[in-house]
């Protein structure tokens, strides 16, 4: 179930057409597991700050558990710097908090994981667990069949892989809305684990559904209960 929970975090995902024009975003989502009497509900939201920056938040809560989030980034021709990066979840296993600064300026990333000392190289091109979402809609949007992405997991740096597995229509509380499939892609010896997104087309590739099967074959889906972006709420067919 942590995991579960970790993963929606993660994937709960922001409306993006092309990096330079993110717009303010907030959605609610509701979440069922199949084999659990349990469901939870999540909001993320994304706003712009006075100084141009942006900040990402996301707050989930179910039964037995609470998740925080927060990211601060920034846009650079069209590439996305992550400035800060807050994690806390509580409730559920053991506690876990992150926090992570990245440095431009002298190309480090610095901070605490669990408790750890977090010192890393920082390339441009590196993102954070919630920043790596944005670039995901870019390359979507873009049409882009196969994604690759640099992620600060942590004191390590991990790639994750995806690639788009076509349109489908998929039915939320706000209506029929049109859009991409896309998979999470692993190596088979190493997870057999599933996950699976669905990503609005018509409303700057807003995440309207996940899927994910663990390797014990527990099934979740995560579902839009509703949404706004830039002021005009999401409405499918």
């Amino acid at each position: 179930m942590r995991r579960v929970l970790l993963f929606a975090c993660a994937l709960f995902a922001l409306p993006v057409v092309q990096a330079a024009e993110l717009q303010p975003f907030s959605a609610s989502y509701t979440a069922d597991w199949k084999q659990l009497p349990m469901s939870g509900t999540a909001e993320r939201s994304l706003k712009k700050n006075a100084d141009g920056s942006w900040t990402m938040s996301f707050k989930a809560s179910m039964m037995i558990a609470s998740l925080t989030e927060e990211s601060t980034l920034t846009l650079d021709k069209d590439t996305l710097l992550p400035q800060s990066y807050h994690f806390e979840r509580g409730g559920l296993g053991k506690a876990k908090k992150a926090d992570l600064d990245f440095d431009w300026s002298t190309k480090m990333v610095t901070g605490t994981d669990r408790g750890d000392p977090v010192k890393l190289p920082l390339n441009r091109g590196m993102v954070d667990k919630s920043t790596y979402q944005l670039a995901l809609q870019h390359d979507v949007a873009a049409g882009k069949k196969s994604m690759s992405y640099q992620v600060v997991d942590g004191g390590d740096v991990d790639t994750y892989d995806f690639r788009v597995l076509g349109s489908e229509k998929v039915d939320t509380k706000a209506g029929q809305i049109d859009a991409i499939k896309v998979e999470r892609v692993r190596d088979p010896t190493q997870s057999k684990r599933i996950t699976v997104m669905w990503f609005a087309k018509d409303w700057d590739y807003l995440l309207v559904r996940l899927q994910q099967v663990e390797t014990d074959g527990k099934e979740y889906n995560i579902m839009l209960l509703n949404g706004d972006v830039n002021g005009k709420t999401v409405k499918g067919s």
